[in-house]
């Protein structure tokens, strides 16, 4: 097969992408035209339709939607509140304790909500009326919000860890689920890191007064509910109780449970609140489902052989190669969001990288944790647009402040990548994978 017909495709798709198309369709469009030139159009149409059905038939899959109503179910039943006052007891007495207070919520909610995007907004919102009463700098706390924010897509339960089971041929969710928390909680400590000297520098104080044992216990079980669900869900996974999708459906009635016993949520909110999964159901449904003719198509022109091949023609040392992995996932990362090109990459540098004989949980937390950087960096960071309309911050300036942490993720980025142990000790510990 003529390879310059997968070069072809790739241009085509940044094409689109470069027009505004919706990446969902330029990534059908695209790999719809290519079929066209190399098969009959009847014979692609039909092809194409097949791979739409076979990419989203996945019983794994299921479990997308119900974390997604989960997730929503939390974000509007008053959670964040909650967590924000539990992390305030933890970090309360450090330099700059909000900015630290901001970076555990958004792991706490992020992990609950499995959305980067909504520990952006609902903490942001919470958290700025303090921050400006206590003099924060709107950039340096826009900053600290939209940086940690993605650590929630790596501590589990991840849409995006399922997303990467599906398309890397079924690798296990329970052992991606329990290598994600050591990389997530990186994460936030890298961006705790870069506030602490910062807020040193600026001379940011702290916020908490001594807690009696009674505020400390009544604190505590105001948040633990809100907690229990990842202990629930996670700890059924992982002990084999139930799969990752009947795993979805107990977090769902956890999280319905929690609403009726605070008092948050009426029918009319349920309504919203389902209209909103179906949404963003199908629009990722529809992804996945776009990405499996790409990925066939790419297969069938050999594209991902040539990658490989001109990858590996660089250096066969693999410390080379998964640095400039690391380059082309980084820049594609400012570009695109984490759920396609998780869908477009791992197909291409998986081989790769499994061959250099990295572990496919590995190679997951890598790609996991570099796109993640991509959510709060421009053109296309989700997060740094939402951290910055909660906050009132403007663009210049918050890229400008964001610098430091990226900086450190990028750092720790390299950890994850060299030291493999950081990814792979825990699902051994639980005897997940080998």
């Amino acid at each position: 097969m003529d390879i310059s017909i997968g070069f072809w495709l790739l241009c085509l798709f940044m094409l689109m992408i470069s027009f505004s198309i919706p990446i969902a369709i330029a990534i059908a469009m695209s790999s719809l035209v290519i079929m066209c030139t190399i098969l009959p159009n009847d014979v692609a149409f039909m092809t194409a339709g097949q791979k739409i059905v076979t990419g989203i038939d996945s019983f794994s899959l299921l479990a997308i939607p119900f974390f997604i109503l989960a997730g929503n179910i939390m974000n509007r039943g008053g959670i964040a509140t909650r967590l924000v006052e539990f992390a305030k007891l933890l970090v309360g007495r450090m330099p700059g304790s909000l900015s630290h207070v901001n970076v555990i919520a958004n792991m706490l909610f992020g992990s609950v909500s499995g959305s980067a995007v909504a520990a952006a907004a609902a903490v942001g919102k919470t958290l700025e009326p303090e921050l400006e009463k206590e003099g924060y700098d709107k950039a340096f706390s826009t900053s600290v919000n939209v940086a940690s924010c993605p650590a929630g897509l790596l501590i589990p339960p991840s849409n995006s860890l399922i997303v990467f089971s599906v398309v890397s041929g079924g690798t296990s969710i329970a052992a991606l689920f329990i290598a994600g928390y050591v990389p997530g909680i990186l994460m936030g400590l890298s961006c705790m890191v870069v506030a602490y000297m910062i807020a040193k520098k600026k001379g940011y104080r702290t916020i908490s007064e001594p807690k009696t044992a009674k505020e400390i216990m009544d604190i505590t079980w105001r948040a633990t509910p809100s907690l229990g669900l990842v202990v629930v869900v996670i700890g059924g996974i992982i002990g084999g109780i139930f799969t990752a999708t009947e795993g979805a459906c107990i977090a769902v009635l956890y999280a319905f449970f929690l609403s009726l016993c605070y008092r948050t949520l009426g029918m009319k909110e349920m309504r919203t609140i389902c209209v909103e999964t179906a949404e963003i159901t199908g629009i990722m449904l529809f992804l996945i489902g776009a990405s499996t003719i790409m990925s066939w198509a790419m297969a069938f022109t050999g594209l991902p052989s040539l990658i490989s091949d001109w990858m590996l023609s660089i250096s066969d040392n693999p410390i080379i190669i998964f640095i400039l992995m690391n380059i082309i996932l980084l820049i594609v990362g400012m570009f695109m969001d984490l759920t396609p090109a998780v869908l477009i990459f791992t197909p291409i540098f998986m081989p790769i990288a499994t061959q250099l004989g990295m572990h496919p949980i590995h190679f997951a937390m890598m790609i996991i944790f570099n796109l993640c950087i991509g959510i709060a960096t421009p053109p296309v960071g989700t997060a740094l647009f939402v951290g910055c309309s909660v906050s009132g911050a403007k663009i210049e300036s918050v890229i400008k402040s964001i610098l430091p942490f990226c900086a450190v993720l990028i750092v720790t980025l390299l950890l994850i990548t060299f030291v493999p142990e950081i990814s792979l000790a825990l699902p051994r510990a639980f005897g997940l994978i080998n």
